[in-house]
């Protein structure tokens, strides 16, 4: 018997039951709503695995509709002390409100485990619906969630391995603006900082760094290219790491707002005429005194698009059957904003 997530008197899950009967969850969730078009072979399987398991169906999350559920959707974040994500939040909030709704949020500390835990805990509270953030590729648990019926929306990084709503920012191309910004200004030595290489954007914005370098005829030197940083002081330390080498760059993209900060803490200590660029703007941005150019976009409009995705979803009907509307990708602009005083010449 596969092992159920949880207590050892845990319920056994549409995933336990996928698991036996070696299908997908959502092919166990077909069967379980006697879909014709699966193949009676595989639906003796999955039913022979249901009753094995003794599985029962969460009639409670099956029947979901708008007003008629707990009221409650959650909120799945990795870092609300990060001011894009409270700004998310206020987003979503806004939208569901509007309809009778509570937002219940979660942190997760870009850990999986606890973002696992996470969702359980809000599926087993029967919420109506839910919007994450995740923290990584691996997200087989909101795809069992979505398979139980709860209706799922993925912001700021798409849905991996399971169908769902979602809404990006234009990570790549604010990038590669910002990137073709400080190339304009002279800069060829333009070093990069960001979040582990895992995060959606992290890459996204990496690609579009690396490739407006490659458009002007520049490599993508390792030695200038710091991910990992999470947090101001981790920033702070990989931006110091840069301005020590022997040939530091002239100027910084940072692809988060923690690392923006971090790089300008770092910048002011080491009296160095370095030119900032980075993503996320952020208050006080204007007041910095150095060169900085920011990929700025609406948050609040990335979680109230969220909230409205969710909503639609919901008034749809359980995510575990076949959408009645395709799944919707938003993708947020970005524009650039210029603070600071001039730049000065490189050397």
């Amino acid at each position: 018997m596969p092992e159920t997530h949880g207590s050892k008197d845990a319920q056994p899950t549409v995933r336990d039951v996928a698991e036996r009967a070696k299908v997908s969850a959502m092919t166990v969730s077909r069967v379980l709503r006697d879909d014709p078009k699966v193949l009676p072979a595989t639906a003796a399987r999955v039913r022979a695995a249901v009753a094995e398991l003794g599985y029962r169906r969460n009639e409670m999350a099956r029947s979901l509709r708008l007003g008629s559920g707990t009221g409650l959707v959650g909120l799945v974040v990795t870092n609300l002390a990060n001011p894009f994500y409270s700004r998310l939040a206020l987003g979503v909030d806004s939208v569901v409100v509007r309809h009778g709704l509570k937002a219940v949020i979660g942190n997760t500390g870009q850990d999986l485990d606890t973002e696992r835990g996470l969702v359980a805990d809000l599926v087993g509270r029967r919420v109506d619906g839910i919007i994450a953030v995740p923290a990584g590729a691996d997200q087989r648990h909101l795809a069992a969630a979505a398979a139980e019926g709860v209706p799922v929306v993925v912001a700021s990084r798409p849905p991996e391995g399971f169908g769902a709503d979602c809404v990006l920012v234009d990570d790549y191309g604010g990038a590669r603006a910002a990137t073709e910004s400080l190339l304009g200004a002279g800069h060829r030595r333009i070093g990069f900082l960001g979040p582990p290489p895992a995060v959606h954007t992290s890459t996204e914005r990496l690609r579009g760094f690396s490739d407006a370098l490659a458009a002007a005829g520049l490599p993508t030197d390792p030695a200038y290219v710091r991910q990992g940083q999470q947090q101001t002081g981790e920033a702070a330390g990989a931006a110091a790491e840069l301005l020590s080498l022997p040939t530091p760059p002239t100027a910084l993209f940072c692809s988060n707002n923690r690392n923006t900060i971090g790089a300008f803490r770092a910048v002011r200590r080491a009296g160095t005429a370095t030119v900032l660029a980075g993503f996320d703007d952020f208050e006080l941005a204007d007041t910095l005194g150095l060169p900085l150019t920011v990929v700025a976009y609406d948050s609040d409009e990335l979680g109230r698009e969220a909230g409205r995705l969710l909503v639609a979803r919901m008034a749809g009907g359980p995510a575990s059957a076949e959408p009645a509307t395709p799944y919707r990708r938003t993708v947020v602009p970005t524009t650039l904003v210029h603070y600071g005083p001039p730049d000065p010449t490189p050397r």
